[in-house]
């Protein structure tokens, strides 16, 4: 199978119009039969292009590197994510590579025509085996544009709720709130609904509850009130509010809500749970179990 490639390599390089047209010179080297004419004749057949070449080489290097910064540079300055724009000024740079190369193929006679429509058919095959791995750079590059979340914002997405740890191309890290680290494909994340808890400053604490049937409603509003307006870390300049709820089962539903820094929720949560629950022991105001009534009727 080795010396079939190397016949194979050996066709390829002898095809070339630069090989075929210097195939009389290479026979006068070798003869000892060389003359001023050979010696013009070389240069401007094969010195010339390889010095062309190797220039032409060192141009399309030097453009693609200073392109590539300078894409980098202005999609900093617009404002674009760093690892987007990052993304940006590498893919310039493979792309000035890959023409610069087509070009520098062109130099020693290869048709560059039928070289571009192989690299499009390759590249097409390599897009469909890579269709899931572009799914994903596509949604992180829409992640980063549109930024509906960053580094170290708690979020609701994919199946999973964390701290954003890290948003890459292909994949977003997590770290959960009992410190698992949990890594989620970027198409999983933006074809879903996405919930960033921790975008706002603020946020509402909910706690719902029930009461007798027996118990006053304008007393109970009352007690409810002031454990609300009581409790510690409420933000003052939101008024607490208690709502009646419905009609249950086994019980009346009542709402009481109240303002607090996001970084506070669950700190004002916990708080707004336990002064409630003592303001009505004190008051005397039960939280019913769920019951029901059953009726036997005795048939004669």
């Amino acid at each position: 199978m080795a010396w079939q490639d190397t016949e194979q390599a050996a066709e390829v390089i002898e095809s070339l119009p630069i090989t075929q047209n210097t195939q009389g010179l290479v026979a006068a080297f070798t003869d000892g039969d060389i003359s001023s004419a050979d010696l013009s004749r070389l240069w401007s057949e094969i010195g010339l292009p390889i010095v062309k070449a190797i220039v032409l080489i060192l141009i399309v290097i030097f453009v693609a590197g200073w392109l590539g910064r300078m894409t980098t540079r202005i999609a900093k300055k617009a404002h674009i994510e760093i690892t987007l724009a990052r993304f940006f000024g590498n893919l310039m740079r493979y792309l000035v590579l890959v023409v610069g190369g087509i070009s520098v193929l062109g130099v020693f006679g290869v048709e560059t025509t039928s070289f571009a429509a192989i690299l499009a058919a390759v590249g097409f095959a390599v897009g469909m085996a890579l269709s899931g791995t572009l799914s994903n750079v596509a949604s992180g590059v829409m992640l980063l544009v549109f930024r509906p979340f960053k580094v170290g914002d708690v979020v609701s997405a994919g199946g999973v709720t964390g701290k954003v740890e890290e948003l890459g191309l292909f994949t977003t890290v997590f770290d959960t709130p009992d410190n698992r680290r949990i890594i989620v494909p970027n198409n999983a994340i933006f074809g879903s609904t996405i919930e960033n808890i921790t975008y706002h400053d603020t946020r509402r604490v909910d706690v719902a509850l029930g009461t007798d049937y027996g118990a006053d409603l304008d007393k109970t509003r009352a007690v409810l009130m002031e454990a609300a307006s009581k409790v510690e870390g409420r933000l003052p300049d939101q008024d607490a509010v208690v709502v009646l709820g419905d009609l249950g089962d086994s019980a009346i539903g009542w709402a009481v809500r109240v303002w607090a820094k996001t970084s506070d929720y669950w700190a004002v949560k916990e708080a707004l749970t336990r002064d409630v629950k003592v303001a009505l022991d004190h008051a005397g105001i039960g939280i019913p179990f769920p019951q029901m009534d059953v009726h036997l009727h005795k048939q004669d």
